[in-house]
């Protein structure tokens, strides 16, 4: 097996920056589409735009670097189009397969936007650039290599377009059991087969209580306010909240007594009071996962009535974005943030089913969907980890791909 050559970017490759268009939007017979950095990475729609006289023009499968920008040295696979002023067309003249190419400098990514330049935007450093290194593998290996990384990006995005249908059909279902709920025979409520009432929700089933969300949660106590460390019993915090759970990444300690009444208890419901626009409301529930945790002072939680409301319900309830809207009306500014207070919190209108077991299999049904996209969401990083391992193996040589070739001989 051959040693293949190590070559400098800059004995090959040439750059050709982007273009100011000539007239962008632009809807006239020799408009062309407009190629941004949200188009390449996410595709869907794009803006067309009248090309200029030097406008540079790429094709389908073109190697493209953000040149300037937040995002400078994210490298973006190409499609046919005039190039934004943002970007440059880094072209081999043919010496390698393109898609080998591009996987070779997708490689370099992390390296270059850790070293772009400039005192206000920040862009690449063409001399850094130029000192980058590819292996030039034999023609036939490098198509290989792109083979096996574009199967696995195939199956990346035909998985992510899976999570996106099932995050759709979820958004829906929790529309529908949030507000018509499940009669006694499993079905789903409407109003054309069940009686249903005037609320300042809207209409709702019969069977359900339509109050301020304190006759639901009587209840609220702050968290801890105390020095957060490296050691002692461990303190939630906003980031500990993602998707409605309690997750135990990157937690801080208190050495501080803790009181009795503030420990968390398997079904808790802790709600983020402070903070940024995004991140204020953010809920999530405590499920035990170890046995003496406490909670930050910004994080309220939520006591709901045992006889009316389900903390399961209550968690989706708050996640739900019709709730998040209207707990942001409630919201108080402050210095670079914003407040939800538990009172006020508790004033807006909320509409829960009487009986504990309809809310029960509510809940059975969304976490069903939810278990789904999990699903999702663990192969699609299991994918990427893999492909990640493999980039760095075959497009440095530590390991070839001499036994597929000598298979597909075969």
């Amino acid at each position: 097996m051959s040693t293949p050559a190590v070559v400098k970017l800059r004995s090959f490759v040439t750059l050709e920056k982007g273009k100011p268009p000539a007239a962008q939007p632009y809807y006239g017979p020799d408009g062309d589409r407009y190629l941004t950095p949200e188009y390449l990475r996410m595709g869907g729609e794009c803006g067309l735009a009248k090309a200029a006289p030097r406008s540079t023009r790429v094709e389908d499968g073109d190697t493209i670097l953000l040149w300037d920008g937040s995002n400078a040295g994210e490298v973006l696979y190409g499609r046919s189009g005039i190039l934004a002023s943002t970007m440059s067309h880094a072209s081999h003249a043919g010496r390698f397969d393109d898609a080998y190419f591009f996987y070779a400098l997708k490689q370099w990514e992390p390296y270059l936007k850790g070293q772009t330049s400039g005192s206000g935007i920040p862009h690449i450093d063409k001399e850094i650039f130029g000192s980058l290194s590819i292996i030039e593998f034999s023609s036939r290996e490098q198509s290989k290599i792109s083979d096996v990384l574009s199967t696995l990006d195939r199956a990346i995005e035909q998985t992510e377009a899976l999570l996106a249908k099932q995050q759709r059909i979820r958004m829906g279902l929790m529309h529908d059991l949030l507000t018509r709920g499940i009669d006694e025979h499993g079905d789903l409520r409407s109003e054309q087969t069940h009686e249903f009432k005037g609320s300042p929700l809207g209409r709702i089933p019969v069977e359900w209580e339509s109050a301020s969300l304190a006759t639901f949660i009587p209840s609220a106590e702050y968290g801890v306010s105390a020095s957060l460390g490296k050691s002692g019993f461990p303190v939630l915090r906003m980031n500990n909240l993602l998707d409605g759970e309690a997750q135990l990444s990157d937690l801080k300690f208190t050495d501080v007594p803790v009181p009795e009444q503030l420990w968390l208890r398997d079904g808790d419901v802790l709600f983020n009071r402070t903070n940024s626009w995004e991140h204020v409301g953010r809920t999530g529930i405590w499920r035990g996962q170890i046995e003496k945790a406490t909670f930050a002072s910004y994080l309220v939680r939520l006591n709901p009535h045992p006889a009316k409301l389900l903390p399961e319900m209550l968690n989706f309830w708050l996640n739900w974005e019709r709730t998040q809207i209207a707990m942001r009306r409630q919201a108080t500014p402050a210095v670079q943030q914003v407040n939800i207070n538990p009172t006020n919190l508790r004033s807006i209108p909320a509409a829960f089913p009487r009986n504990l077991d309809e809310q029960t299999e509510i809940t059975v049904r969304i976490s069903a969907v939810r278990e789904v996209l999990n699903t999702y969401e663990k192969l699609i990083r299991k994918l990427k980890s893999m492909k990640n391992g493999l980039m760095q193996d075959l497009l440095t040589g530590n390991r070839r791909v001499t036994a597929l070739l000598n298979q597909g001989e075969g």
